[in-house]
């Protein structure tokens, strides 16, 4: 049923005028190889593709610290089917910024982004024009800025005003010393899930599994699903958003998770 209604869509979308210049978009490339694996040298695990090693768009040797994050990469490559869609390999892309960097980006950088990114954070700002939006964010938001409030130590407010808040220096400080906490490839798996829900506050709650990736989307998507839910929505459209942002989310996590913590796969032994 999805997939007609998707075609349905296209059919209608796209013109016979407009297949010339569609058919110009580079296709994905083709599956090449048949195994994937992991192997170890020295602490660090690359990813193979036959009997290929994985590489960086830079043309880098690819590598990760952690093996559970490289099992799950070559997991991302070994569900590629027909086609390789590297846009929804969210792990390998991660790695991939991280060991290339191409924009420079340095552990400070990251830091300042993800500290100045309070002031404009999604759940802070509250409908000044709709009493049901702004009761329904009052009851589902106000909770979780308490819970960051006290978790961190910190004096976060929520505002109807389109006016950016300014905060006491003592936030900026604890929320830079919690970020600084962690390395530098943990802070890309953080930029990635703050730009993906539009919230610090909602990504520290996950990262601190306070709360499910489900439910922090639930909440990063509150007014969408309000206004949804008066005008109507198209369903398979708005289903996909959802679910592309989870998926997001849910690497973003895995990646901080990953590079943040001694994880090891202990093998069953016999007696």
């Amino acid at each position: 049923m999805l997939r007609s209604s998707v075609s349905a869509v296209l059919r209608l979308a796209i013109r016979p005028t407009q297949l010339s210049s569609v058919r110009n978009y580079a296709a994905p490339p083709k599956r090449f190889y048949r195994n994937t694996g992991v192997i170890s040298s020295n602490g660090r695990y690359e990813i193979t593709l036959d009997s290929r090693k994985l590489k960086t768009p830079k043309g880098l040797p690819f590598f990760v610290e952690s093996e559970p994050l490289a099992i799950a990469i070559a997991t991302e490559w070994d569900a590629q089917k027909d086609v390789i869609d590297r846009s929804a390999m969210h792990l390998t892309a991660l790695s991939s910024t991280f060991i290339d960097n191409p924009n420079g980006v340095q552990k400070h950088d990251m830091v300042n982004y993800l500290v100045n990114y309070i002031s404009t954070d999604t759940i802070l700002f509250h409908s000044s024009e709709e009493p049901e939006l702004k009761k329904l964010q009052t009851q589902e938001w106000e909770p979780i800025i308490d819970w960051c409030n006290k978790r961190y130590e910190i004096n976060l407010a929520s505002t109807d005003s389109l006016v950016v808040p300014t905060f006491a220096p003592g936030t900026a400080m604890n929320l830079s010393r919690y970020f600084s906490s962690y390395n530098t490839a943990a802070l890309h798996g953080f930029v990635f899930a703050v730009d993906t829900i539009k919230s610090i506050i909602l990504t520290m709650a996950c990262v601190d599994r306070h709360l499910t990736t489900e439910r922090a989307v639930q909440l990063a998507r509150l007014e969408e699903e309000f206004q949804q839910g008066h005008w109507g929505k198209v369903e398979w459209a708005h289903d996909i958003q959802r679910l592309d942002t989870q998926s997001r989310l849910s690497a973003a996590l895995l990646y901080v998770h990953f590079n943040s913590s001694n994880v090891f796969i202990k093998e069953k032994v016999s007696l």
